[in-house]
């Protein structure tokens, strides 16, 4: 008998081990839906990540797309010189995971270009993973209140969007390079305040936005902005037909060239104020943006980015240890019989 209790006692003990190593996992998709690419701000990271506790274990996912960026880990002086020469690690293809397996300060950025210097990086601190789990409460279950009704809140307005022009093709001459641009433009809408994002190869092309009549017969003599360095990044500042070309020789005429409509504001239309349950709220209007009539023929169908569709975010997976415990406690009543 005084064995069989011995047992039952190294069970218990091993079961409630078992119980207490058990930790949460999460899946962080880094920058949310912006994913991992030139933001519109250098604090735009360091913003997403400062309200957020990461625990060893834990996995970062940076959606973006392959040959456009990277993910390299670099040391503290390198994340703030934005040295790519030396990274730790580094990943090329896009959605790329990191799980965090050491806890104290990380650093990543992208190493394309200056692509870091535009603020593509991320600062995060790990902390160690909590060891106890949380006991049951003991208390009687308390009969919920039901929380009365409210009125829909009101849409909130977005931000400033970052678009790559030509996503994966970037800002180049390409086989039916002026379908290819105008389909890209078609199925997306445009507010003052977005930014335009031209990837080129420096001092292959270059950016310039002119007026329609210029757009139309590829004169680049009198561009009204003219930008060399790539990244190039254009803010949308005012709402209309914007043009855009690149002035290097017979690439206008091959089809490198921009034409899109900007819609003048972000602000969603607020809900009927009225509370009666059978008073309706009439639906704001369209901002879809109807593209300006260019000289080629449309009917290309868009080339695909190549964006591998990130995975949908993990709150908190759970190792569970329930199977192993119903063994243990199958064990103990084999003994007890």
């Amino acid at each position: 008998m005084a064995r069989k209790l011995n047992f039952v006692f190294l069970v218990v003990i091993a079961v409630t081990a078992l119980l207490q190593s058990s930790v949460a996992q999460t899946n962080f998709q880094v920058g949310d839906a912006l994913g991992w690419t030139i933001p519109s701000s250098v604090s735009t990271y360091s913003t997403w990540a400062a309200n957020k506790n990461f625990i060893k274990g834990d996995i970062l996912v940076f959606n973006f797309t392959t040959s456009q960026h990277t993910v390299a880990k670099v040391s503290k002086a390198d994340y703030d010189s934005c040295n790519p020469n030396n990274p730790i690690s580094i990943q090329t293809n896009g959605p790329a995971t990191v799980t965090l397996n050491e806890t104290g300060a990380q650093y990543y950025i992208c190493t394309v270009s200056t692509h870091c210097s535009f603020g593509q990086k991320l600062a995060i601190n790990v902390s160690a993973a909590t060891s106890s789990a949380p006991p049951p409460s003991t208390s009687p279950a308390a009969t919920p209140t039901p929380a009365p009704a409210l009125a829909p809140a009101p849409t909130p307005s977005r931000g400033p969007a970052t678009y790559i022009v030509g996503d994966a093709l970037g800002w180049n001459v390409i086989s039916n390079a002026s379908v290819a641009y105008q389909n890209w433009a078609s199925n997306k809408t445009f507010f003052v305040g977005d930014i335009l994002v031209f990837n080129f190869a420096n001092r292959t092309h270059n950016v310039a936005e002119v007026t329609k009549q210029n757009y139309n017969s590829c004169n680049t003599t009198n561009p009204l902005s003219l930008n060399a360095n790539p990244p190039v990044r254009m803010t949308l500042t005012k709402a209309g037909e914007h043009f855009f070309t690149c002035t290097v020789s017979g690439h206008c005429s091959a089809g490198q060239k921009l034409a899109l409509n900007v819609t003048g504001s972000t602000t969603a239309t607020p809900p009927s104020s009225a509370t009666s349950p059978s008073s309706t709220t009439a639906p704001p209007p369209s901002t879809t943006a109807t593209p300006p009539s260019t000289t080629t023929n449309p009917s290309v169908p868009s080339p695909t980015s190549g964006v591998t569709p990130p995975p949908p975010p993990s709150s908190a997976t759970s190792l569970r240890v329930t199977g192993l415990c119903a063994t243990f406690l199958s064990i103990v009543l084999v003994f007890l019989n």
